[in-house]
């Protein structure tokens, strides 16, 4: 077991690392820089550019310096120092701005990661072992529509829902008298309430499709010998279900960890932005916009680094629930 358990952790390291390289070409792809963009908005205005002007900036943001090279610098602050280097756009320290926003990022996303599993991995059994049942054809229909609507329409449908009924704004993760205030448990309170909508919201599609994953691996298991054999020397049903058949079909389950962590971190960026929260995808977008590469670069790494944790989180999950998987 610790064999498995290092080699998959070497594994995510070299991935890690070539995926950073991926991710760091991605940002450099579109065509000009930074430095460019800001001297043609210097010539909207009017202002006189020279060549020295042109020749500092390049050096102060790197771009001056190769491709690789570049690459090399950044990903060596990084590992050796944690420096992420300056943001263009924000002129702070990319650490700064992360910081800043990651643990309302991991928050709302461990909690709708919580929250997921444990609506979509009762409602799928129970969706299971009453195939076709009324409350089977509801969970098929409502995993549908949570598949269907973009979560950024079902973000403005709430807002304007709670805002004409009952007067309430869900953005933000604070009340305006709780935005500044030091952390009590007035605030915490007050952050827990307003979490409920975000988690709503960007929770949904990913519950309906664990429902539905749950379901038809589920029912592949029911309809094997080995769970009329257990009934047949006096096993209650439930308890057979849930020791045999419920164990073999979690694991595509337990799998989804490495990409719906991300999936939820990413996918919750337009979100975030209907709904004015301070979590690091709107950093992004606007980094993205405006060509900041350390600020892009660093968000992006940080993605990455979640989506290998989760994967790891999976395949050390799997092994412990599925001992077939850890002698292979």
């Amino acid at each position: 077991m610790l064999r498995y358990i290092a080699r998959r952790f070497l594994f995510m390291v070299i991935s890690l690392f070539a995926l950073s390289f991926v991710s760091y070409c991605i940002i450099e792809l579109p065509p000009g820089d930074y430095a460019e963009m800001y001297i043609k908005r210097l010539e909207t205005t009017g202002t006189q550019i020279d060549e020295n002007l042109i020749i500092n900036l390049k050096r102060q943001y790197g771009y001056d310096k190769p491709f690789l090279q570049r690459y090399w610098d950044w990903i060596f602050n990084i590992v050796t120092r944690g420096n992420f280097g300056v943001s263009i756009l924000w002129a702070k320290p990319v650490s700064f701005l992360i910081n800043d926003r990651l643990p309302f990022t991991i928050a709302l996303s461990v909690l709708t990661l919580g929250v997921t599993y444990a609506l979509a991995i009762p409602i799928g059994i129970f969706s299971a072992t009453h195939q076709y049942s009324l409350w089977d054809y509801v969970f098929i229909v409502a995993g549908f529509i949570g598949l269907a609507v973009p979560n950024f329409l079902l973000a403005l449908v709430m807002m304007y829902f709670l805002l004409t009924k009952f007067g309430v704004s869900p953005g933000g993760l604070f009340s305006p008298e709780f935005e500044n205030a030091p952390w009590s448990l007035a605030r915490m309170w007050d952050l827990t309430k307003h979490l409920v909508v975000p988690v709503a919201i960007i929770g949904l599609s990913g519950t309906a499709g664990l429902i539905r994953t749950m379901r038809a691996t589920l029912l592949d298991e029911l309809g094997k010998d080995y769970l009329d054999t257990a009934r047949m020397k006096g096993v209650a049903y439930w308890r057979a279900v849930l020791k045999y058949p419920v164990r073999i079909a979690i694991n595509p389950i337990l799998s989804t960890i490495g990409w719906l962590l991300p999936a939820i971190v990413s996918g919750s960026t337009i979100v975030a932005i209907v709904l004015n929260l301070p979590t690091v995808g709107p950093l992004l977008i606007a980094a993205l916009i405006a060509q900041d590469m350390f600020m892009a670069g660093g968000v992006i790494f940080i993605l990455t680094a979640l989506t290998l944790i989760g994967t790891f989180l999976s395949d050390m999950i799997l092994a412990a629930a599925d001992p077939r998987i850890r002698f292979e």
